[in-house]
């Protein structure tokens, strides 16, 4: 049986030393990134997947940081390129352990959001293209960003949306950064949800009725939330009184606690069972896809915790059957529908 690891990160070696190039040293969590062997060397990485026996396979993906982060919009295009190439050329080299690779949307370059994306998908046969919560800052509501969706919804190609926050962002306003690392534990899935929510009450999905969008982290503090996102926004607008919110709502097309409930979470939650379980019942079986985030284990040895992380995707579901239907399915559709170049 397949088991398709749907998101997890990798810096090929053209990519990383394009990257270094640009960049020069690493710091924060490039720095982090670039200290665990496996996310540059195949080797590691393939003495890693084989711990989880055959048939386990992995959809390549860029890790951070985002581009848009770190370069102009010429270089994050150019790093972009070289990213999907060199993804492309590791899924034709080991198709039984890359069957999919995701580009990465450079999305502060205006033309280049849509047209690399169209590259990547049309021609080298990415599954699909990762942006983050927020670009630059950003939303991913600002209409500067409608050619890539608007793109997006035609290919009915996926979009892997990972989340985007630093030290700079901080927890308090008389602060100037964030600290405990406060930016990632529970910035983090705070960054998944607001992004998600400014997607659902802008109307996009109404616009762009076919766009599919993956949540990392079990779809962040979205499931734990139900009753404020849904009961708790069917009052919107009444505790706001310099504007008309309720019209916001009232515009949408449906619910807007059914938008929510169709976006599509993985299970990556580092090994959380209780994620795992309330992302099932939020969003339905039928939107949960596996991933391990490999290799960012909080451990020092690579492979262990993913290990853990693997075994709790598995076994978080109420019964077994469920689980192999779960993983064979997502190989299905990731290996097929979402296949390079179909």
């Amino acid at each position: 049986m397949r088991k398709v690891d749907i998101f997890n990160h990798i810096w090929p070696t053209e990519f990383f030393d394009a990257l270094i190039g640009h960049i020069g040293q690493m710091t924060d969590i490039t720095l982090r990134s670039g200290a665990v062997p496996m996310i540059t060397n195949l080797d590691r990485r393939f003495e890693v997947m084989d711990m989880f026996g055959e048939g386990y396979q992995q959809v390549l993906t860029l890790a951070s940081p985002p581009l848009e982060k770190i370069a102009d919009p010429e270089k994050a295009l150019e790093l972009s390129k070289i990213g999907s190439d060199s993804m492309a050329s590791l899924c034709e080299k080991y198709p039984e352990r890359f069957p999919a690779f995701v580009g990465t949307a450079p999305m502060n370059h205006p033309t280049g959001m849509a047209s690399e994306s169209k590259r990547a998908i049309e021609e080298l046969g990415a599954a699909g293209m990762q942006i983050y919560t927020n670009i630059k800052g950003q939303p991913l509501d600002h209409p500067d960003f409608e050619p890539f969706f608007e793109y997006m919804n035609e290919s009915g190609k996926p979009i892997w949306m990972h989340p985007a926050r630093g030290q700079g962002f901080a927890d308090y306003q008389s602060e100037d950064r964030s600290e405990y690392e406060i930016w990632w534990t529970f910035g983090w899935p705070y960054e998944t949800s607001a992004a998600m929510a400014r997607l659902v009450f802008s109307g996009i999905f109404d616009r762009y009725p076919n766009l599919n969008i993956i949540t990392h982290h079990a779809g962040g503090m979205v499931p734990f939330f139900e009753g404020r996102v849904g009961p708790g926004w069917d009052q919107m607008g009444k505790r706001t009184s310099d504007r008309d919110l309720g019209a916001v709502k009232d515009a949408l097309k449906k619910p807007h606690l059914q938008y929510f409930k169709e976006f599509y979470a993985d299970t990556a939650s580092f090994g959380s069972k209780k994620a795992i379980e309330h992302a099932i019942e939020f969003f339905g079986e039928d939107r949960i896809v596996f991933a391990s985030d490999a290799p960012f284990d909080p451990d020092v040895y690579p492979g262990d915790n993913q290990r853990n992380r693997v075994d709790r995707g598995r076994h978080g579901r109420q019964r077994e059957s469920v689980l192999q239907e779960r993983l064979q399915t997502d190989g299905n559709r990731l290996t097929n529908t979402f296949r390079r170049g179909t």
